[in-house]
């Protein structure tokens, strides 16, 4: 009985160990895509497969990261970090991304009939994305939310070779620049 006992604590103890850290990998994980500057501040998520979340880390600043590696229509790795104000839009775009190939019709309809969540004006969308954890690229977006050329003076084209408006005039505006 003994044995049994110790057996059962032991497996316990190794199964709380092995949980206490999963989250903390978590967030590491998810803070590779912040700015060096932002990571200690910032929150992480890890959302629920209701497109909901739970909070790992509670920030003191504005931004939130979180692992969407593996889900629909995202590369194999992919960590993302935005402002805390963009969480119902980046809630909206995995629901609708989980539909598979109606996801762009319901992206369209919702742009479509105002439904489409809008992301804050002006804030960063930091990625860190690619094959595989060891060969990612990071790609940074400013939302800019029905900006067009006319309202900002911007090109909605890469064709000058500087920063362009990208989905001009829709709640998916962001602002792209050279070399991401």
């Amino acid at each position: 009985m003994k044995r049994i006992s110790l057996f059962v604590l032991t497996v316990m103890a190794v199964s709380t160990s092995a949980l206490a850290q999963a989250p903390a990998d978590y967030i590491a994980g998810a803070l590779a895509a912040a700015p060096a500057n932002m990571r200690e501040g910032a929150t992480v998520i890890k959302w629920k497969p209701d497109f909901t979340y739970e909070t790992l880390k509670k920030g003191t600043n504005r931004l939130v990261c979180y692992d969407k590696s593996g889900q629909p229509k995202q590369q194999p790795y992919m960590i993302e970090c935005t402002s805390l104000g963009n969480l119902d839009r980046a809630a909206q775009n995995m629901k609708f991304e989980a539909a598979g190939d109606k996801s762009q019709a319901l992206f369209d309809a919702a742009e479509k009939d105002g439904t489409r969540a809008k992301p804050e004006y002006g804030s960063v969308w930091y990625h860190l994305m690619g094959p595989d954890k060891e060969h990612p690229r990071s790609h940074v977006t400013i939302a800019v939310p029905g900006a067009t050329t006319q309202s900002t003076g911007l090109p909605d084209n890469n064709k000058q070779g500087g920063v362009w408006i990208m989905n001009a005039g829709t709640t998916t505006a962001h602002l792209m620049t050279p070399g991401e």
